[in-house]
C-alpha cells in the first residue's frame, strides 16, 4: 500500500473514502467545519453519531471532492490515545473495504498527541485493519484493501510524514509475521521457514546465515535436536544480523524467537480441539523476530541487532524423545524431560546459551511458551519477566512503556528465586516442567538457567493468535511482538544518542 501525506484541505482531498475521526465534543459543537466542507448532509447525520469510540457513520457528501466521508468516533478529545486512533482507523478501513475503495484519506485529529505518533497510529490501524489472509481462498472476498492511503494534516508536515512512513514500515512487517503464522504447516517446515527468512533478508536489507542439522549437531544443541527427533524434517537454526556502520552499540541486542513450526505435544500429545488445532501458531515468536528485523532494517535503525531462530516441529515419531529422558543441552547442563510438550523452552535454552558467544548488551526472547500465561492474562496482553541483573527494573519499565506506545501491551510477572524449587530434578541439573502452579513463571525460571547477561522474556501465547477479530487485530496470527520489539529498539537507540 502506498502511503503519503497531504496538507490539502478536507474539502479538496480527492479520494474514494475520507475517514474523519471525530470527538464527542466535536459532535456536540455541531461539526461546523465538516458542514462547511461537505454540506448539510453532515448536519442532518449528527443525530446518528455521538463521537464515542466504536461509532462509525458513512456519508455521501453534498459538496467537496471525496466520494464518501466516514465519521469515526474517538471519544473525549482529552482521553484520546494512540490505541483509540488505531481502532478508529481500523473502523474506517472496514467501511472502505466494503465499498472497494482504492484511494483512502484519513484526517489527523487535533489531539494532545504528537503529530508523528498520531500519524503512525492511524496508518497502523488502517493497514492492519485492512489485512486479509487470502492465500488459500479459491474465491475473492467482497472486501478489498485500498491501494493508496493519504494522511491529511493542516500542519507539522515533516513530523507527520515521518510518523506515517514509520507506520507503513511497521505495518508491513506485522503483515509479514501474520502471513508466516497463518501459513499451512506443510508450507513452513523448518527448511521452508529458513528460506522465507532468506527472502525477507534479501527484501529488507539484513543478513542471514542458516545452519543445517549437521552444524546444529556440531554446536551441540541437544535441546533442539531432542525435540526434532520425532520429526521427518530436519531442524534449522537461523542467525539474522543487522549491523549498520553508524550503530550506536558495539555489542549487539539479540532477539530470540521460538520457531516450533507445528506442535503436536510430541508423545505428551495435545488434545485437538482448542489446542493442537491452532499449533501452526507455535512459531509466532520467530515470526515476530523476522518482522522486527524487517522493520529495523527498512527504517535503518542505528543499532546492532541479531536475531536467533531455532526451528523444528514437535511430533511423536518413531524416535521421538520421551518423558524420563535426560538431555544434555548446548550449555552443558542436563535436563530431565518430564513433558515433551514443554519443548519450546528446550529449543530456546540452546539459543539463549549460544547468544552468550556474541557478548550481548541485552537479549530478548519471544515465545508462545505457556498456556499458563493465557490463564493468567488472557489474549489481551503478554507476560514479561527479566533476570536479576543490573538494571532489571529499568528493563521491565522500558518494555512496558514500549508496549503501551506500540499497542502490543505486556504485563510484568515476578521471578523470585523460590520458584526454582519447582524445577529441581532428582537425576539431572533441572527438569523441564515445574508443575501446574505458576507455569509461566517456572518456564521463565527454566530459561534463566541458560543466560548470564541482561535478559527479558516475553510469553506471547495469549495475544499471538486470535479466534475472533478485535479492532485492527485479525483472526489468526496477529503479528504480536513486531511493534513491541520495534518500539523497544527505537527507544533503546534513542537513549544511546
Amino acid at each position: 500500500m502506498k502511503v503519503s501525506v497531504s496538507t490539502i484541505s478536507l474539502s479538496e482531498l480527492d479520494v474514494d473514502v475520507l475517514i474523519v475521526p471525530v470527538s464527542s465534543e466535536h459532535v456536540a459543537d455541531g461539526l461546523e467545519d465538516l458542514v462547511d466542507a461537505f454540506g448539510s448532509v453532515v448536519e442532518r447525520a449528527r443525530v446518528d453519531i455521538a463521537g464515542a469510540p466504536g461509532d462509525s457513520l458513512v456519508l455521501y457528501p453534498d459538496s467537496g471532492t471525496a466520494k464518501r466521508v466516514v465519521l469515526v468516533g474517538i471519544g473525549e478529545m482529552s482521553e484520546a490515545s494512540l490505541e483509540t486512533l488505531r481502532n478508529a482507523a481500523a473502523a474506517g478501513a472496514s467501511s472502505a473495504g466494503s465499498v472497494k475503495a482504492e484511494t483512502v484519506g484519513i484526517s489527523v485529529p487535533d489531539t494532545d498527541l504528537d503529530g508523528d505518533d498520531a500519524a503512525q497510529a492511524l496508518v497502523e490501524g488502517f493497514m492492519l485493519g485492512s489485512y486479509r489472509f487470502d492465500r488459500y481462498r479459491t474465491t475473492q472476498e467482497a472486501r478489498l484493501p485500498a491501494q493508496r492511503l493519504v494522511i491529511q494534516t493542516s500542519d507539522q508536515d515533516k513530523q507527520v510524514r515521518r510518523g506515517a512512513d514509520r507506520g507503513r514500515i511497521v505495518s508491513e512487517a506485522v503483515a509479514t509475521a501474520r502471513d508466516l503464522v497463518n501459513l499451512s504447516p506443510d508450507e513452513k517446515t523448518p527448511v521452508l521457514l529458513s528460506k522465507a527468512i532468506e527472502k525477507s533478508a534479501k527484501k529488507s536489507g539484513y543478513e542471514v546465515t542458516v545452519w543445517d542439522k549437521e552444524l546444529i549437531e556440531e554446536e551441540g544443541m541437544g535441546g533442539l535436536l531432542a525435540v526434532n527427533r520425532g520429526s521427518q524434517d530436519p531442524p534449522t537454526f537461523s542467525v539474522l544480523e543487522w549491523q549498520p556502520e553508524h550503530a550506536r552499540n558495539s555489542r549487539p541486542v539479540i532477539l530470540v524467537g521460538k520457531g516450533v513450526v507445528f506442535d503436536t505435544g510430541g508423545l505428551s500429545l495435545k488434545p485437538t480441539k482448542g489446542s493442537m488445532d491452532s499449533m501452526k501458531s507455535d512459531m509466532a515468536g520467530a515470526a515476530a523476530v523476522i518482522g522486527a528485523m524487517e522493520a529495523v532494517a527498512k527504517s535503518e535503525l542505528p543499532l546492532y541487532v541479531i536475531g536467533l531462530i531455532p526451528a523444528t516441529d514437535n511430533r511423536p515419531g518413531e524416535t521421538a524423545y520421551v518423558p524420563g529422558e535426560v538431555v544434555k543441552m548446548h550449555s552443558g547442563k542436563t535436563v530431565e524431560v518430564l513433558n515433551t510438550d514443554a519443548e519450546g523452552r528446550m529449543i530456546l535454552a540452546d539459543a539463549l546459551s549460544y547468544a552468550a558467544s556474541f557478548y550481548p548488551e541485552l537479549v530478548i526472547d519471544l515465545a508462545t511458551l505457556t498456556g499458563a500465561a493465557v490463564v493468567a492474562l488472557g489474549d489481551i496482553v503478554a507476560a514479561t519477566m527479566t533476570n536479576d541483573e543490573k538494571g532489571s527494573e529499568e528493563r521491565l519499565a522500558a518494555m512496558v512503556s514500549a508496549g503501551e506506545q506500540s499497542g502490543d501491551r505486556v504485563h510484568p510477572m515476578p521471578m523470585f528465586d523460590e520458584y526454582n524449587e519447582q524445577l529441581k530434578s532428582t537425576v539431572a541439573d533441572l527438569k523441564n516442567v515445574g508443575g501446574r502452579s505458576a507455569g509461566s513463571i517456572t518456564a521463565a525460571k527454566f530459561l534463566e538457567h541458560f543466560v548470564d547477561y541482561p535478559w527479558i522474556h516475553v510469553d506471547i501465547a495469549g495475544p499471538s493468535f486470535l479466534d475472533k477479530a478485535r479492532g485492527y487485530q485479525s483472526v489468526g496470527g496477529t503479528g504480536f511482538g513486531v511493534r513491541l520489539l520495534t518500539q523497544f529498539l527505537q527507544d533503546y537507540a534513542e537513549k544511546k544518542r
